[in-house]
């Protein structure tokens, strides 16, 4: 099965490339599932709307996971109840609206989990993500409840994803980091078949501050008190994200390749 996840949909110019080019990379790459990362796709850069939520099913997403910022617009915590395609991470707060990880059917009706976690160091509060993790694997297992497992772990720095992506090595077929917004050239199939990136980048506009209009944001890096809230850059967008072809039989890593299209980064496509 050939997998693709793409990393945090920022502001206008995200939402655009993704609209644009996604079913383009779809029918190019022949791929059968879908999965992006939408908590940075609403104005002004942060949180997810229904409407967005929307058009990037229609462009070909099966699941959309999210990470600190899901709550950033008020609504989803009403629709996420009813978009079990909308996933928060499965690690925060005690009774939290929608799911944290979900089982889809994909191409050959074959079944193909999700989770969304969000790590502890410098995140917002929530509960353990390696504890989450254990449970996780404790209660969904490879080849046996899904064919195919696909973990989103959202967090700041690369050791706590290099050490999810070490626990779940065999355990899951791709493991990747969002959240930093900028691709990491580490992607690679570790030694036990799971896929690994610590950070798959952004849907943005690359020329700028993590998607942020990078002159307003020189300037609060220079405190100077003309700066205004930060706010997208709006310029042309990149897609960044990972393509897995997986092995039907085991549910592990048979060969990645990184998907870059757009301006300013090296495409690779």
């Amino acid at each position: 099965m050939n997998i693709l996840i793409l990393g945090d949909i920022m502001g206008p110019s995200g939402r655009q490339v993704i609209v644009e080019k996604l079913p383009e990379i779809i029918r190019k790459k022949k791929i059968e599932f879908v999965v992006v990362n939408g908590e940075n796709a609403a104005d002004p850069g942060v949180g997810i709307t229904k409407e967005n939520s929307d058009d990037f099913f229609k462009a070909g997403a099966d699941v959309i996971t999210t990470g600190n910022h899901v709550w950033d617009q008020k609504e989803t915590m009403e629709f996420i109840n009813f978009e079990k395609r909308l996933l928060r991470p499965s690690n925060l707060f005690k009774g939290a609206p929608g799911n944290g990880f979900g089982i889809f059917r994909g191409k050959k009706n074959m079944k193909i989990a999700v989770i969304n976690l969000m790590g502890n160091v410098f995140m917002k509060k929530c509960d353990d993500v390696f504890e989450s993790a254990k449970q996780f694997v404790e209660k969904v297992k490879l080849k046996k409840d899904a064919d195919f497992i696909i973990v989103d772990i959202h967090g700041e720095i690369t050791s706590e994803k290099m050490a999810i992506g070490h626990f779940f090595d065999g355990k899951a077929t791709m493991v990747v980091g969002t959240h930093t917004h900028v691709p990491t050239s580490d992607y690679r199939i570790m030694t036990e078949g799971t896929a690994y990136q610590t950070d798959i980048g952004m849907c943005g506009d690359y020329n700028s501050v993590i998607g942020m209009n990078k002159e307003n944001s020189l300037k609060f890096f220079l405190k100077d008190p003309s700066a205004k809230k930060h706010y997208p850059a709006l310029g042309e967008g990149t897609i960044s994200g990972l393509m897995v072809i997986a092995d039907d039989k085991t549910g592990l890593a048979s060969r990645i390749e990184p998907i870059i299209l757009g301006k300013h980064l090296e495409n690779r496509i």
